[in-house]
């Protein structure tokens, strides 16, 4: 979800002109003629800022109250209700079809906003559970208890028609305003337009305050179904499919939306306004077409944004191709617009307060990492928010790579501007939950760097693919996210999610180097900015090497100690070292590596060599060593009883080992010089 772009943006975009697409049904994402802009590359801060509005907030239930819904899982929402582009008036009922646990069930307890006496709130009419009206329903503030005239058996399904109306609150207690909203006027195009819209954003604790719910994030309901009763010429927008509407007497119209995926309380939505209804089409490969429906104000903003809306094809399609097909390609994909300030992702229909590239792009990818995963605890929310805004660095790699590298400098702007975690310590607080420094911007450099680590695209898309697919229609810890990858590095990454998720600041490392004949020396003090929480960051990192002819060289060294001097063959004069060249680590700017003659060749004993980097553990035919230390070694490989199974001369120019005679197991690798002295090792898996 995406906030207001109220801050200074520190990048400006290179500007991008595309030709139009030559298929007139549908522009493609690289054929769109709007060039970016600044504002274009920072969707993620629109999903932010707009939470940031909201007061702080506490969740609604009680502790007691919340064991009580607990006592069943919700299968099925349908809401019918009454609802006007003009008012906050809400009528109609709510079906919550559930399964009762382990004990049978005398009341069932939900929540439902009450206001103060006289202030906004929606009444109670009756609820009938199994056919039969409740005897009474107590109310403690949003907390509501119905008593059921007949339990309900242990491990039943169990029907429960709530029956209720009233005004919902305009307080602003949501994430964005309130779970309920209603404008008399839009801005398009930096003008205010007259136009009454009324729309939904429950986000993280307000669904309450339109609609009877449980609002746990663990327990999604199977499927839903919204049915919108309103007043001709007005469209409603929602989830899923349009089944079909139904013309009423008195110009009423019904429409009947119909969702049979996973859906979270918070995700499902209504937007109603006398839209005009605009249909694409993506052809995400190996899927079906999928429909794009998007809901817009009028002609004049159709016409206005017809050329960012028509990205949205190409960003389907090329995130289907990278983290799998798009989960509900079955139904739909689109847009419903509101003044919302930015974009909250409502399954199969975001709600956008206008188009641009990073904001269409951040909502989409949503519907992966929030949609179809969804964090099971607000203290998880970079699951959602730093992924999707990665989504946005994706699309700019795709379709305009030339402000990949903006954007990624954004970010980890952004990010250095606080020492907090990523983990959110206080889920009561809507501000931190949505920190826009960490849970999208340091999110988004924590998933870079697990690109990083993996260094192999293919495992890194392969992670984001499982995971997905693991969790698919569920909802998900980090320490999920963290098994999947683990098994795709094939080594635990404890230390990694420890320093990143959990951990405070950020390291700075400052190197010195020297020179003789082809040997390099490097030494690396790395500082903690935080070092009474994470007093040392253990990464590998990227060195390039500038030579006096022009070329280049880059090694990949691990930074194992706060500390450390390596050693390496280099394949020219070097005249300048860069440190993380291509900013995949979240560090700290320093000075630029400085040469020191006192930097003396080290004659390394065995037991004080660093391991070696290599990758990708484990590998299949071919192992990388990042850096050798002297122009040509000598290597061998040996397994795990001892026994030498493979010798190959390596060279700097190609430092590869090629594994192809060896058996899947594990092996232990030896570097040796001339006088056959140890260079260098480290262990590696063969799959």
């Amino acid at each position: 979800m995406i906030a207001p772009l109220a801050m200074n943006i520190r990048h400006c975009a290179l500007l991008l002109l595309m030709l139009l697409a030559t298929r007139p049904e549908r522009l493609s994402a690289q054929a769109i003629a709007p060039a970016l802009k600044a504002t274009d590359l920072e969707g993620g801060h629109s999903c932010a800022a707009t939470r940031g509005i909201a007061v702080q907030r506490t969740t609604t239930a009680s502790v007691a109250h919340r064991a009580k819904m607990e006592r069943y899982d919700v299968k099925y929402y349908k809401l019918d209700l009454a609802l006007e582009n003009t008012s906050l008036t809400i009528a109609g009922s709510a079906w919550m079809r559930v399964r009762i646990g382990a004990q049978a069930l005398d009341s069932l307890a939900f929540e439902l906003y009450k206001g103060a006496p006289g202030a906004a709130t929606l009444l109670i009419d009756s609820v009938v559970v199994n056919g039969l009206r409740s005897p009474g329903v107590r109310r403690v503030g949003n907390d509501a208890t119905a008593a059921l005239a007949r339990p309900a058996a242990a491990g039943s399904l169990t029907d429960a028609r709530i029956y209720y109306h009233g005004t919902a609150p305009s307080g602003g207690s949501a994430a964005i305003g309130n779970g309920f909203n209603n404008r008399s006027q839009v801005r398009v195009n930096g003008a205010f337009q007259p136009y009454n819209v009324t729309w939904s954003l429950s986000e993280p604790f307000a669904a309450h305050e339109w609609f009877p719910c449980k609002q746990v994030l663990t327990d999604k309901a199977d499927s839903s179904d919204v049915w919108v009763t309103t007043t001709l010429p007005n469209k409603v927008g929602s989830n899923g499919v349009l089944v079909r509407t139904v013309p009423l007497p008195a110009n009423k119209v019904r429409y009947e939306w119909k969702s049979r995926h996973p859906i979270d309380y918070y995700l499902i939505s209504v937007a109603v306004a006398p839209y005009i209804e605009n249909v694409t089409y993506a052809h995400p490969k190996g899927g079906p077409t999928v429909p794009i429906v998007d809901y817009v104000y009028n002609q004049s903003t159709l016409n206005f944004y017809q050329g960012e809306i028509a990205r949205t094809a190409g960003f389907i399609e090329n995130y289907s191709n990278l983290v799998g097909l798009y989960p509900f390609a079955d139904e739909k994909y689109g847009h419903s617009m509101a003044p919302v300030g930015g974009g909250m992702e409502h399954q199969t229909m975001t709600t956008q307060d206008s188009f641009n590239f990073t904001l269409t792009a951040h909502e989409l990818f949503h519907q992966w990492f929030g949609d179809n995963v969804t964090c099971a605890s607000w203290q998880d929310i970079w699951l959602n928010e730093g992924f999707a805004s990665y989504g946005e660095y994706l699309s700019l790699q795709a379709f305009v790579p030339a402000d990949a590298r903006g954007w990624m400098n954004n970010a980890h702007e952004y990010a250095q501007r606080s020492n907090g975690t990523v983990y959110v310590p206080d889920t009561t607080n809507v501000g931190r939950i949505f920190d826009y420094y960490l849970s999208y911007k340091k999110g988004a450099a924590v998933v870079h760097m697990l690109r990083y680590l993996l260094n192999d695209d293919s495992k890194f898309f392969n992670a984001l693919r499982t995971y997905q697919t693991q969790y698919r229609g569920r909802t998900a810890r980090t320490a999920d996210l963290q098994r999947v990858f683990e098994a795709e590095a094939g080594r635990p990454l404890g230390y990694f999610f420890q320093q990143w998720y959990r951990g405070q600041g950020y390291p700075t490392l400052t190197a010195r180097w020297n020179q003789v004949g082809s040997t390099v020396v490097l030494r690396v003090t790395e500082t903690a900015s935080v070092p009474t929480v994470t007093p040392f960051f253990d990464t590998e990192v990227d060195y390039r090497l500038s030579f006096a002819d022009g070329t280049s060289q880059t090694v990949r060294l691990h930074q194992g100690q706060p500390v450390q001097t390596f050693q390496f063959a280099a394949t020219g004069a070097v005249v300048g070292i860069a440190v993380d060249p291509d900013q995949w680590i979240l560090d700290l700017p320093a000075p630029a590596p400085q040469r020191d003659n006192s930097l003396a060749l080290a004659t390394h004993t065995a037991g004080s060599l660093a391991p070696l980097s290599l990758f990708p553990i484990p590998c299949h035919d071919v192992l990388n060593l990042a850096a050798l230390p002297a122009a040509t070694v000598q290597s061998e490989v040996v397994d795990a009883t001892g026994r030498v199974v493979l010798r190959q001369e390596l060279h700097v120019a190609r430092p590869q080992l090629n594994t192809q005679a060896l058996a899947p197991g594990l092996y232990y690798l030896r570097l040796l010089g001339p006088a056959g002295e140890l260079l260098g090792r480290g262990q590696f898996v063969r799959e």
